[in-house]
């Protein structure tokens, strides 16, 4: 068997494996959009084969001004948090990165220790903080307790990148002229898009699913997350289930379509455009 055949024989493995773990992995998503298509009376007669005429009642159940707020809810909070932390974390990590200052060590092991700190350890005083000063039962002070529980992550992840980037790349602009903070507007941020990226999909992706925070923090129905108002639409909705199937893909939709916008960069964004010629 020569070279040329082997290496077909292993494309054809390794196209034959992506596709297995696609047909894994596709198969929920696949599941609930069958299946959001179907009334209750035919889900349970076969909830495996595609609908015989799609129902659209599901989604008049589920695009209500009562649901719909829920969901607008969530992408606030989760927008807002997600824009703090990469604003916070990314200086951070920059002074980590690219700055020799004293005690750097000490600091930097402090604010990624924090992630060996369970975040249920931690409700009782978010709780009795945010209540002292009269920002519990409310979206933004739902922001606070999100942004610092990603921090640390965030912070470990961008350093990693920001060191990997080539000091000559910053004397050459240091020696144009640009400040430190133009070094880390201008040249430190454009060429980690892949670890922006990365932070930005994993944050969202926690702040968007979180469910015990919001159900401590949040009390009053119009200013509930959307985990919190599928719940409550599971309570309303207990017997009809292909509607709470829908629900769930409304609801995941936001985080899918993130992901295949920023894939792009996760894959090219670390050093594209660094060096030309």
């Amino acid at each position: 068997m020569n070279a040329k055949v082997k290496r077909h024989i292993i494309h054809a493995f390794l196209y034959a494996a992506c596709l297995i773990i696609l047909v894994i992995t596709g198969f929920p998503f696949i599941f609930l959009l069958i299946n959001s298509f179907k009334d209750m009376a035919e889900y349970l007669q076969n909830i495996w084969l595609l609908p015989t005429k799609p129902y659209f009642g599901n989604y008049e159940a589920v695009f209500q001004p009562s649901f719909l707020r829920y969901f607008v809810n969530s992408a606030l909070v989760s927008v807002a948090s997600v824009f703090l932390i990469l604003l916070s974390s990314s200086m951070i990590s920059f002074a980590f990165a690219k700055m020799k200052f004293k005690a750097s060590g000490v600091l930097y092991f402090l604010i990624i220790a924090g992630m060996m700190i369970p975040v249920h350890t931690t409700l009782i005083p978010t709780f009795t903080l945010l209540s002292s000063i009269h920002l519990n039962d409310s979206l933004i002070g739902l922001c606070g307790p999100y942004v610092s529980y990603n921090i640390p992550i965030s912070v470990f992840i961008l350093t990693q990148f920001f060191r990997e980037i080539p000091k000559e790349i910053e004397e050459a602009a240091i020696i144009d002229g640009c400040s430190t903070v133009g070094v880390f507007h201008k040249i430190i941020l454009p060429l980690s898009g892949a670890g922006l990226s990365t932070v930005t999909v994993y944050t969202f992706l926690n702040i968007w699913n979180e469910f015990i925070n919001a159900n401590v923090l949040i009390n009053t129905t119009t200013r509930k997350t959307l985990p919190l108002g599928i719940r409550e639409f599971y309570g309303f909705q207990s017997v009809n289930i292909p509607a709470i199937l829908t629900a769930i893909l409304v609801g995941s939709l936001p985080v899918i379509i993130l992901y295949f916008c920023a894939q792009e960069k996760v894959v090219n964004g670390l050093t594209q455009g660094a060096v030309k010629g």
